[in-house]
């Protein structure tokens, strides 16, 4: 599994013509990255004296922002995962009009998975962001740029899985479900940017 590797082997990995690990799994990475620094600035705050009013509400934060982060670890090798069975559907023979059909069904059915899962980072994501602007206006101000960041790498997270979720729709011919999908891509899109904008005017302004 990809997780389990050194960061050297994952990289190695990803660079190479290997087509999985890929994007999506970078998103799903890059979405624990930010829930790591919100962990962090947390971390920082905790313990602090000039902090002691907002400590319960840090503790609370903090174990919100580690469930993500265990969580988008874990995407990381879903997605991985969801692709190869993708992969292995399209793998299946078509020699006959039955195999054909059987074919085409699970195609479509593993392409429905691999959407469902860059779609679920987009949602984890606008939870770590929310996260990230509340430990950047009230966590540690030293570390109010590691907040930023966080937040910047939670945002990178969403906008990566969106094109991930993005190319599976374009080769699926079920409507309902494409046109489901895509509106709800659209929501978390505009919600993230929106999300992202309040937190950077958060961060300026305490570094002033």
């Amino acid at each position: 599994m990809s997780t389990r590797k050194s960061l050297n082997s994952f990289l190695e990995e990803l660079a190479s013509s290997s087509p999985a690990p890929g994007g999506g799994s970078v998103a799903a990475l890059a979405g624990a990255l930010g829930a790591a620094l919100t962990s962090m600035v947390c971390q920082l705050t905790i313990g602090k004296k000039k902090y002691a009013e907002v400590e319960a509400e840090m503790k609370g934060i903090l174990a919100q922002a580690e469930a993500l982060r265990t969580r988008f670890t874990s995407l990381v090798d879903e997605d991985t995962a969801a692709f190869n069975k993708v992969m292995e559907a399209y793998g299946l023979p078509k020699d006959s009009e039955a195999q054909k059909a059987l074919r085409t069904a699970a195609i479509r059915e593993a392409t429905k998975e691999a959407t469902q899962v860059p779609l679920e980072v987009m949602k984890h994501c606008i939870d770590g962001l929310a996260l990230a602007g509340n430990v950047a206006a009230k966590g540690n101000v030293n570390s109010v740029s590691d907040a930023g960041v966080g937040a910047l790498m939670l945002h990178a997270a969403c906008e990566s899985a969106a094109l991930n979720v993005r190319i599976n729709l374009k080769g699926l011919t079920d409507n309902e479900f494409v046109g489901w999908k895509a509106d709800e891509l659209d929501s978390l899109l505009k919600t993230g940017r929106m999300m992202l904008e309040e937190v950077q005017t958060v961060v300026s302004s305490r570094l002033e």
